[in-house]
C-alpha cells in the first residue's frame, strides 16, 4: 500500500500535537507499507519505506505588506504544490485543515479516498480570527468541504467524534475513533538536576509545569490567575513559546509579569523546547498542569504521565479519555467558553477549583508518585504508537475496499 501522508508540521517543524502525532505515526506506518510524506517546509529525506518532501511556495509572495491576507494565499498555493508533488498513491490521509484542499484535489486527480484525522476543527476554534483575520472564515469553509469530501474520518477522541458529526453532518459510520499515542521508550523517566540549574529551576522546591503554546485554547491565562491560588511551597515553571499573536504574547507576558510580582518561583522558558529536555522537566515535575479550554485529545498529557508525572487538567475534549479521576490525576469541570472573550463562563471558579486540585499533589508527595506510576502502566496499557498504526493501517484498507466497490 502506497500511503500519502498530508501535513502542514512535520521535522523538525513541529509545534503542536498534530506534529508529533505525524512524526510517530508515519514512522510506525513505514514498517507496513510505503510512506509519501508531504509537508510544509524544505524537508528532502529518503528513509527505510519512506520518503519525505517539504513544499515552500513558488506561486505567490510571502511578503506583501498591502494585501493582510497574503499568508493565506501562501497556504493555498501550498495546496496546489502538494497536489502536483503526489503523482501516486493507494490512499490519501490529510492532518489539519492546513492541507484540507491538496487532499480533496488529489482524490479527484488520483481516483483514490481521502481521509481525515481531526486533531481539532476551526469552527470550534473562533479565537483563530485573531490569527487568521478574515482568513479564518475560508479555513473554517475549506474545513468543511474537506469533510463533505472525506471517504473516511479519524476521529482522536470520543468527543471529537461528537463534534465532527455534529458541526459538518458527516455520516457516524464514516467515521472511527483511533486515539493518540507516544513512544514510551523515549517519554520514560528522566533526571537531569543540571538542566534545570539551567533554566532557574531549583531541584530541591516542587514544581507545576506548564508546555504548550501561547494561545487561547491552551488556557495559559487561567493558569496564571489560578497560580495566585497555589501553595507557596512551589514553582511554578511556564514553558510557553510560539504565541498565535503578537498581542497574545504582550498580554500573556504582563500576566506573567504581575503574578511575578505577587511570588516567588515563576520561571518562564519562552521558547518551544526539543522534547529530550520536556522529557526532563516532565520527569522532574511535582504535577502537570492542562487548563486547556479546548482540546480534542491531548498527547501532552500521556507525555507527562508516561514520565511518571500526575496531570490536571480540564474536564474537555479528549482529556478525560486519558486521565483517570484520582488515579492518575484529577479533572476540573469546565463549563461553556464565551465565543468571544475566550473565557470560562465562571473563570474563578474552575481557576480556584484547579488550583485546589494542584495543592493536593504540592502537598503530598507519596500520592504524587502513586499516580505517576499509575500513569505509566495507563500509557503502556492503552497509547502505543505500533497499536495505533496498525490500527490506523486496517482503517485504510476497510475504506479503500469499500471505495472500490463503490466505484465498480
Amino acid at each position: 500500500m502506497k500511503i500519502a501522508l498530508f501535513s502542514n508540521e512535520f521535522p523538525p517543524n513541529i509545534y503542536g500535537g498534530a506534529g508529533v502525532h505525524i512524526d510517530f505515526l508515519s514512522q510506525e506506518l513505514a514498517k507496513l507499507g510505503s510512506v509519501e510524506v508531504r509537508c510544509f517546509g524544505s524537508q528532502s529525506q529518503n528513509m527505510s519505506n519512506m520518503h519525505v518532501l517539504g513544499i515552500t511556495s513558488s506561486l505567490t509572495k510571502m511578503e506583501d505588506p498591502n494585501n493582510s491576507h497574503i499568508k493565506m494565499f501562501h497556504n493555498l498555493s501550498k495546496n496546489v504544490e502538494m497536489a502536483q508533488a503526489t503523482p501516486d498513491a493507494d490512499i490519501i490521509h490529510c492532518h489539519t485543515w492546513y492541507t484540507h484542499l491538496a487532499g480533496v484535489f488529489s482524490r479527484e486527480l488520483l481516483q483514490v479516498p481521502l481521509i481525515l484525522t481531526t486533531h481539532s476543527l476551526e469552527t470550534h476554534r473562533p479565537w483563530k480570527v485573531e490569527q487568521l483575520g478574515n482568513g479564518y472564515f475560508l479555513s473554517r469553509w475549506i474545513e468543511q468541504q474537506a469533510y463533505t469530501t472525506a471517504d473516511g474520518v479519524i476521529a482522536v477522541s470520543e468527543q471529537m467524534k461528537h463534534d465532527v458529526i455534529e458541526a459538518y453532518g458527516v455520516a457516524p459510520e464514516k467515521v472511527t475513533v483511533i486515539h493518540n499515542g507516544i513512544d514510551p521508550e523515549f517519554y520514560q523517566p528522566t533526571f537531569d538536576a543540571a538542566l534545570l540549574h539551567e533554566y532557574g529551576i531549583d531541584p530541591e522546591v516542587p514544581f507545576v509545569l506548564f508546555v504548550g503554546r501561547i494561545t487561547r485554547q491552551k488556557g495559559i491565562s487561567q493558569l496564571i490567575a489560578a497560580a495566585k491560588h497555589f501553595n507557596k511551597n512551589c514553582q511554578i515553571v511556564l514553558c510557553a513559546g510560539a504565541p498565535d499573536t503578537p498581542e497574545i504574547a504582550a498580554e500573556t507576558e504582563a500576566l506573567i509579569a504581575a503574578l511575578k510580582a505577587e511570588r516567588d518561583g515563576v520561571i518562564l522558558i519562552s521558547e518551544m523546547l526539543p522534547r529530550e529536555k520536556i522529557k526532563v522537566l516532565y520527569s522532574h515535575a511535582r504535577v502537570f498542569a492542562c487548563p486547556s479550554l479546548y482540546e480534542p485529545f491531548g498527547i501532552i498529557n500521556l507525555e507527562a504521565m508516561a514520565c511518571e508525572t500526575p496531570v490536571v487538567g480540564s474536564f474537555v475534549g479528549g482529556i478525560p479519555e486519558i486521565i483517570v479521576e484520582g488515579q492518575t490525576g484529577y479533572l476540573v469541570p469546565l463549563e461553556s467558553v464565551s465565543r468571544t472573550d475566550f473565557n470560562p463562563a465562571n473563570p474563578d471558579a474552575f481557576q480556584k477549583d484547579f488550583a485546589a486540585k494542584i495543592n493536593i499533589l504540592l502537598d503530598d508527595e507519596g500520592l504524587a508518585l502513586r499516580m505517576g506510576k499509575a500513569g505509566r502502566e495507563r500509557v503502556l496499557k492503552q497509547f502505543s504508537w505500533e497499536s495505533i498504526a496498525k490500527t490506523t493501517f486496517n482503517y485504510y484498507q476497510e475504506v479503500i475496499n469499500k471505495f472500490e466497490k463503490e466505484k465498480a
